[in-house]
């Protein structure tokens, strides 16, 4: 990106689980746009110093790292100092980190549900209020990573499913509790990245593929370019949920 065409000069994001996959692939694309970034991350220390170092070498002092448990919730407000420390400011928040696990009726635990609705829920919240008085000041933006099943949801994923729909019922009512200042929206991905864990085989993975309408997966990339769309190129739309899915909602 030139130059000239950095929408996000001088404006500072907060991205959680920023270190790896999804949220490594935003973080790169909002700082090519210009923007400073706090990176967080929980356990992905390694991950997150090597793209602190990549990014860096672009542009000196534009990436900082904080670490956090975002099941501690009297964690969460200090987070959002520490990015105004920094940097000065917050123009933006980007809620990416989530936890994925199976929870199959019957089998659900008081943890599992604490984790789950903890990452994907009650984190975003206490985060955005805690970042709302700076972003208002900077006429800023919040983009929720959700996920197609939380208005779909996915079989023995119960937990999950429920905790993103909270999310998308968060994304809408935030922007209303935010608007006129701060725009609050959504990217809602597919198949994009398999889970770590081997819960998906190359035969679940071909099915889920089977479903999408370009009959392909995602690429990172591809959650990203949305994100960036609600940061830098969408100043008249909030309270929105956009499919990043390759049709697959529309097949189910």
């Amino acid at each position: 990106m030139s130059a000239e065409a950095k929408p996000l000069a001088g404006k500072v994001v907060l991205v959680t689980g920023g270190a790896r996959r999804v949220g490594a692939a935003i973080a790169r694309r909002l700082h090519a746009a210009g923007a400073n970034l706090m990176l967080h991350y929980r356990s992905a220390q390694a991950e997150a110093h090597a793209l602190q170092a990549e990014l860096g070498a672009v542009r000196e002092h534009s990436v900082a790292l904080v670490m956090a448990d975002l099941l501690d919730t009297a964690g969460l407000a200090e987070i959002v100092r520490n990015t105004v420390g920094r940097f000065g400011r917050l123009d933006v928040l980007v809620n990416n980190a989530s936890s994925f696990f199976a929870t199959p009726l019957g089998e659900i635990s008081a943890e599992a549900w604490d984790d789950l609705v903890g990452t994907n829920l009650k984190a975003p919240l206490f985060l955005a209020q805690a970042a709302a008085p700076h972003l208002r000041k900077a006429q800023g933006a919040i983009v929720n990573i959700t996920d197609i099943h939380g208005e779909r949801p996915l079989k023995h994923y119960v937990v999950y499913s429920v905790a993103k729909a909270g999310l998308i019922g968060l994304t809408r009512s935030l922007a209303r509790e935010l608007g006129p200042e701060v725009r609050v929206n959504g990217v809602s991905p597919g198949p994009v990245l398999w889970p770590e864990d081997d819960s998906f085989d190359a035969v679940a993975r071909q099915r889920v593929i089977a479903h999408t309408l370009l009959k392909r997966a995602g690429d990172p990339d591809d959650v990203a370019r949305a994100v960036y769309y609600f940061v830098a190129e969408a100043p008249y739309v909030t309270g929105q949920i956009l499919a990043v899915d390759g049709g697959r909602s529309v097949n189910l």
